[in-house]
């Protein structure tokens, strides 16, 4: 477990799952989690764990998303 410079406490996983290989978590703190699956297409989706609420996204929405909370965290 590591932390943030805003003191958050997250880690980086390795999901497993006996029906895809393809799941990688990229991060989880005690409250959220994100992680990408690979479709069976081979398409990546992206997928953020906020509570009770999940948010998913293909690649350019996951993009999309990364700017806007990298501009949102610059403005806070």
């Amino acid at each position: 477990m590591d932390t943030d410079v805003s003191g958050s406490r997250w880690m980086q996983i390795e999901m497993t799952d006996t029906n895809s290989s393809d799941n990688n978590a990229l991060a989880e703190t005690d409250n959220y989690l994100v992680w990408e699956v690979r479709q069976a297409d081979g398409e990546m989706t992206y997928h953020v764990e906020l509570g009770a609420v999940t948010l998913h996204f293909f690649r350019e929405e996951w993009e999309e998303f990364l700017q806007l909370i990298k501009v949102a965290a610059s403005n806070s």
